[in-house]
C-alpha cells in the first residue's frame, strides 16, 4: 500500500510505525518527490485547524551523519499544537502519540522578518529577533530509526514536539552577524539525564554554527519552489548539538549551555 499523505498524518496522530511492507522506494524516490508529500501532508494538517508557528531544521550535525545515513540537512514545519514555551528555565512535555521519541539539545531562533533573497549572514542577522535554547523531540515512523532521506522528509522532518526556552533579545548578545555566528559556533552544551551525563555537544556542530545552519534552511527553503516561507513570529530550530537520546514518560533532562545562554530543563508525562 502507497504511503499516502492521508495515511502519513494518520500514523503521525496515531503514533504508528509504518508498516515495512509499505516502506517501497517509489514512495519517494528522492528528495523532491517526499518534500511534495510532506507539503500535503502540512496542508492537511491546516485544512484540520492546526497553524504553522515555523520550522524544524533536521541533520544539520554533520558528526551524526554516518551514524543515521542522512548526510545533508532536511526541513519540516512546527506547529501550534507541537510548540511548548518553557516557564523561566524549566517546562513539561507530553509524549503520548510519538513513535519512538529522541531528544535534542539545540538553539531556536525568533524572526522578526521574512529573510531576503540569497541574504548574507549580516542581513539574515538583521532579521532575527531573539534567540533561546531548545528541545526538540524528533520521532521516526520507521522501525528502529532505520531509514532513508527521503524518508525523513516525508515523515514531516521527524518533527515531534519543540519546548522553547527562555528567549534573549538577539542585540543582547552580539551586534553583528559576524559576531553572533562566531559567539555561538564556540557555545558548548552538556546534557544530563538526572544526575547522569549524557553527552557533550558544541554549536560548531550544525554546519559550522546555528547561524550558518540558518542561511543554509533560508537558502534551500527559497530555492524549493512551493515551499513556505518565513514569516515575521516564526520559530526556526536549528538542529541538535548532540546525538538524539531516546527518552521516556517520567524522566527529566537538562542541557546546560555555556554562557550566554540560559539553561534548560525538560520534564516527560
Amino acid at each position: 500500500m502507497t504511503l499516502t499523505p492521508e495515511l502519513l498524518l494518520q500514523h503521525s496522530d496515531a503514533g504508528t510505525l509504518w508498516p515495512a511492507q509499505d516502506r517501497d522506494a517509489d514512495n519517494w524516490p528522492d528528495l523532491e518527490v517526499a518534500y511534495r508529500d510532506a507539503l500535503a501532508v502540512r496542508a492537511l494538517r491546516e485544512k484540520r485547524g492546526e497553524q504553522p508557528v515555523g520550522f524544524k531544521v533536521g541533520f544539520t550535525n554533520r558528526t551524526i551523519w554516518e551514524r543515521y545515513g542522512v548526510f545533508a540537512p532536511i526541513w519540516g514545519t512546527v506547529w501550534n499544537t507541537t510548540l511548548t514555551r518553557a516557564e523561566g528555565d524549566e517546562g513539561r512535555l507530553s509524549l503520548a502519540q510519538l513513535a519512538q521519541p529522541r531528544l535534542e539539545p539545540e538553539v531556536v531562533f525568533g524572526m522578526r522578518a521574512t529573510p531576503p533573497r540569497a541574504p548574507t549572514l549580516e542581513a539574515l542577522f538583521e532579521c532575527i529577533d531573539w534567540l533561546a535554547p531548545g528541545f526538540e523531540v524528533v520521532q521516526s515512523h520507521c522501525e528502529n530509526w532505520k531509514f532513508s532521506a527521503p524518508e525523513t522528509v516525508a515523515d514531516s522532518g521527524l518533527h515531534g514536539r519543540l519546548l522553547v526556552g527562555r528567549a534573549t533579545p538577539v542585540r543582547a548578545l552580539a551586534s553583528s552577524g559576524e559576531a553572533l555566528d562566531k559567539l555561538l559556533a564556540a557555545c558548548t552544551v552538556r546534557l544530563s539525564h538526572g544526575d547522569q551525563q549524557m553527552d557533550l555537544g558544541q554549536g560548531a556542530n550544525v554546519l559550522d554554527g546555528p547561524l550558518h545552519a540558518l542561511l543554509h534552511f533560508v537558502e534551500e527553503l527559497q530555492d524549493y519552489a512551493g515551499a513556505p516561507e518565513i514569516k515575521p513570529g516564526d520559530v526556526v530550530t536549528t538542529g541538535t548539538w548532540t546525538d538524539a537520546w531516546p527518552v521516556q514518560p517520567g524522566q527529566q533532562w537538562r542541557a546546560d549551555f555555556a554562557a550566554p545562554l540560559p539553561p534548560l530543563t525538560v520534564r516527560f508525562a
